[in-house]
């Protein structure tokens, strides 16, 4: 009899598989590729269109819709034995609906990136490759530029960086996420870690007075909207411009470029591969390593910043 398979989602939810499953619906585009890279991409019989990437296996994959507004009938249809899904990315009246169908639903919301790598060894744990030789070297290689990565953020000035994630409005990042901990590791200090956001939007954009956390209750405080004003004060060293999920344009870069910051100043403002810094899982141990080159290219000498 084969052994008994237990996991926890990061709902705190527990499964018990005594096979694998051997179809699976991936609604995060980050877990899609991690499948691939695990070696199960033929049991991929749904995606969302925002699955991308590894552009050559996922193709000829049937598309049930997007992160947000996924195509639950066309899942059911697909008879799935499981559907990954992140508690950011999708919402919840899909996994609560695909769940009351009986579908299991398998959750996660990584928000470092060993949390990442944790979430790669139990999508091979679930899926029963946990054991293959080309799993556990994809695992390994991922510890490896972890501490890696580590290791030279410890030494180095880290630069500060604004990364922004949508235009109008302008939108970054608080510490508390995956984007700020791929930062950190990489040499960077984003300059909005502390930044929180307020409610409501007149409050965020310092022309009303903020709700009281009783008020604001559960709703994400993480992705503060900001003001141009705000950039400049914080003056950053370094502005990255990913190319999703907004994907910011050379009309963009120039209204940087004409702020008054240190980063405009030394000609570092840049656009950047947004599955870099937020494809947790696989995608993140490719990352690191063009991530921590850009970052050092942009690093100032001691005391010149």
């Amino acid at each position: 009899m084969p052994a008994v398979r237990k996991l926890r989602d990061d709902r705190g939810r527990k499964s018990e598989w005594r096979t694998p499953p051997a179809r699976i619906v991936s609604l995060v585009p980050s877990d899609t590729f991690t499948l691939v890279r695990l070696g199960v991409g033929a049991r991929l019989v749904g995606r969302t269109r925002y699955c991308v990437a590894p552009s050559e296996d996922v193709a000829a994959i049937p598309v049930v819709g997007g992160t947000k507004d996924a195509d639950v009938d066309a899942i059911l249809a697909l008879a799935p034995d499981v559907v990954i899904a992140n508690q950011e990315e999708n919402t919840r009246g899909d996994i609560e609906r695909l769940e009351g169908e009986g579908v299991h639903v398998f959750v996660s919301f990584p928000k470092t990136v060993a949390a990442g790598l944790a979430h790669v060894a139990r999508l091979a744990l679930l899926c029963g490759v946990d054991g293959e030789p080309a799993v556990k070297e994809l695992v390994a290689r991922g510890y490896h530029a972890l501490r890696a990565a580590k290791a030279t953020a410890a030494r180095l000035r880290p630069v500060r960086t604004f990364l922004p994630i949508w235009m109008d409005p302008l939108m970054t990042v608080h510490g508390d996420t995956f984007i700020s901990d791929v930062l950190a590791l990489v040499g960077a200090r984003n300059v909005f870690a502390e930044r929180a956001r307020r409610y409501p939007l007149a409050a965020d954009l310092g022309a009303a007075p903020p709700l009281s956390p009783e008020r604001v209750g559960d709703r994400d405080t993480r992705y503060p909207r900001v003001t141009l004003e705000e950039v400049a004060q914080h003056a950053p060293e370094l502005v990255l411009l990913p190319d999703e999920p907004h994907p910011f344009t050379e009309a963009d870069a120039a209204v940087f470029r004409a702020l008054p910051i240190p980063a405009a100043t030394r000609g570092a403002v840049h656009f950047c591969d947004g599955k870099d810094l937020m494809w947790y899982g696989a995608r993140t141990i490719e990352g690191l390593a063009r991530l921590s080159a850009m970052i050092d290219a942009a690093r100032a000498p001691e005391g010149s910043a």
